[in-house]
């Protein structure tokens, strides 16, 4: 229930207003009542004393061109100005949690129009008669000031603040220290005081750290998140244009509003200021955020400084994730992802990903530096929606593989990178725990037995460890730990060559022998050769290798879900075997798939040709 006494102090606080005014624009030709000491040196002051552009050519009064205490318009507070009946482009998206707005501004708002519309000379008053004569009387060319009548790129206004909740991310009741017309309807006076400019552009309250969006926008996780947090200088990247101000100097400073502006917004949805479209595209991944190119010249700053053409990214930023991303092998940023991405808190769930976009990974009012070790999510994934092992929404994921499994899971593409005896695309059933075989994702492998853990680039990996996906697949830069590009397809962290005929070496196999130490598998220890006539010859890893048999040919690096396709005849899938099929086939000709079969600790066997040459129940050791 509301409080009566804020509700009596909201509806009496206009007539104490128009009494100050009735005062003020009563005075006499060259004095000015107390009340207008906080507008005097503001732009607001049209007068022939004002600091603006924008002035009277002889008028020294100031509350003159907004109120008069004379034949005012009727149903408003002295109102000196005609309010002409005009038709605006309201805001309107799908990320407006609010019901329906009014079709048009009214209240106070509709009052602030009928200067900031343009489409009124400023002097155009009621009283007195005839107007007012302005050394100029029209917003310069291109004044942001001049909102025009597409008010679809602003912050909504003239709603009820009600009408928005429940919502958690809005405070619940309105905030007291802010004003609101009637009960609660939100207003450009809710933001902005006319009177006094103590903090820029008439703010009722400094917006640094995003204090005044957050006094009615409560977003869970924002505060010490990366983005509030952060002191990386903006300088080169923010204001951005058409924005001037603030002239902050960190991204922490600019809190909300390094993404998102109140007026002007070049996207509607969630007012971001980023955008895909020509000429102007902007984004996380634009010049001057998280890309080390150089950013475009400081709008806001002096001339001096916007000759610099753009700066190169601070060091708190090395991680080049706009470079990462145009890769060939890349998350790469679909066209309107950004319109679509804002629509989906934390990502898209796994029926919603139709493109690509920074948030189906990351939630920016979430991401911290928090460290962490797998399976578990780092800081960089908090917040973000994700699919569990067993098929699940998951609001804010708990592990790494769970974002993954939003587009690489059910929701996956049937393309396979590798054709296989077994194939399936859906990463979620390929780390099944029941499976043979499989990578130490979701959990400890089936095999607790591997010689070649550890190696000496990952000293502390035993075979019961678990790993990350991006363990695998990340940048080949090693600046993130994410998988944005990489020149080794598919996004892997290191060369993985799968083209039959490759020369053995530690950089065609780098990604495997970053965890499985070179020596231990050019030994044979894991894999030793077939008995010939009481010697050892033949066979093993080594030999398989020196053939040009790429580790691919044998293993198929995810794993092998044996419920998810017809796996009668197809023999064992223990260690991680599914053939490439391109490089293994049937033996003898007419059987449907080639074989191996696990005979026990370090033994089994294959039936195939490999390389033309054919394997009838070929055993090892």
């Amino acid at each position: 229930m509301r409080n009566p006494r804020r509700n009596q102090a909201r509806w009496a606080l206009p007539a104490r207003i128009a009494a100050a005014l009735l005062l003020a624009a009563s005075a006499p030709p060259g004095t000015l009542a107390q009340s207008t000491s906080d507008i005097a040196d503001t732009k607001h002051n049209l007068s022939v004393s004002g600091p603006g552009v924008v002035r009277a050519l002889t008028e020294n009064r100031i509350c003159i061109f907004c109120h008069t205490p004379h034949n005012s318009l009727p149903l408003s507070p002295l109102w000196n100005r005609e309010l002409e009946p005009r038709v605006y482009s309201v805001y309107a998206s799908p990320t407006l949690k609010a019901g329906p707005l009014p079709q048009q501004p009214t209240g106070s708002t509709k009052l602030c129009l009928s200067c900031h519309d343009g489409t009124i000379a400023m002097g155009a008053v009621l009283n007195p008669a005839g107007g007012i004569a302005m050394a100029q009387g029209t917003f310069p060319s291109g004044s942001l000031s001049n909102f025009g009548l597409d008010l679809s790129g602003h912050h909504p206004v003239s709603f009820p603040y009600h009408t928005a909740l429940p919502n958690a991310e809005l405070v619940s009741p309105p905030p007291e220290e802010l004003v609101f017309g009637g009960t609660d309807d939100l207003h450009c006076t809710t933001c902005h005081d006319p009177h006094k400019d103590t903090y820029g552009r008439f703010l009722v309250k400094d917006n640094r750290y995003s204090a005044l969006c957050t006094t009615c926008h409560q977003m869970a996780g924002w505060e010490g998140s990366a983005h509030a947090a952060s002191t990386a200088s903006v300088e080169g990247t923010l204001p951005r244009p058409p924005k001037t101000w603030p002239n902050y100097p960190t991204l922490g400073e600019w809190g909300c509003e390094s993404c998102h502006t109140p007026h002007f917004a070049p996207t509607a949805e969630s007012l971001l200021i980023f955008t895909d479209q020509p000429p102007d595209p902007f984004s996380c991944t634009s010049a001057g955020c998280h890309s080390l190119e150089p950013g475009p010249p400081h709008s806001g700053s002096p001339v001096a400084r916007a000759a610099l053409g753009g700066v190169p990214r601070v060091p708190q930023l090395q991680a080049d994730i706009a470079g990462q991303i145009r890769k060939p092998s890349a998350h790469h940023e679909s066209p309107a992802s950004l319109e679509l991405a804002v629509r989906r808190a934390g990502g898209a769930s796994r029926f919603g990903v139709t493109s690509v976009s920074c948030v189906d990974c990351h939630n920016p009012h979430f991401a911290n530096d928090r460290k962490a070790e797998a399976p578990y999510a780092s800081g960089m994934l908090e917040g973000t929606r994700g699919v569990d092992r067993n098929g699940g929404d998951v609001v804010s994921v708990r592990y790494e593989y769970e974002v993954c499994f939003k587009c690489h899971g059910d929701n996956a593409a049937q393309d396979q990178f590798v054709p296989r005896v077994i194939n399936h695309a859906n990463a979620k059933r390929a780390f099944d725990t029941t499976n043979p075989s499989y990578h130490p994702v979701v959990d400890a492998g089936q095999n607790p037995n591997v010689p070649s853990i550890p190696s000496s680039f990952e000293p502390s990996m035993r075979p019961t460890t678990v790993i990350y996906c991006s363990s695998c697949h990340a940048d080949d830069t090693g600046r993130s730990k994410g998988p944005h590009g990489s020149a080794w397809p598919p996004i892997l962290r290191e060369r993985y060559q799968m083209t039959d005929g490759s020369a053995e070496s530690f950089d065609s196999y780098a990604l495997c022998y970053r965890c499985h130490e070179r020596a231990s598998i050019l030994s044979d220890a894991g894999f030793p050769k077939k008995i010939a006539r009481g010697t050892g010859s033949g066979g093993g890893h080594s030999g398989h290798l020196a053939k040009g048999a790429p580790c691919s040919a044998c293993h198929d690096p995810h794993g092998i879900n044996v419920e998810a396709a017809d796996v009668t005849g197809t023999g064992s899938h223990t260690h991680l075997i599914n053939f490439d099929t391109q490089i293994v086939s049937p033996f003898p000709p007419g059987a449907r798939h080639p074989i191996f079969e696990d005979k026990g600790s370090f033994s089994g066997s294959c039936t195939l040709v490999c390389h033309g040459h054919p394997h009838e129940g070929t055993s090892y050791p």
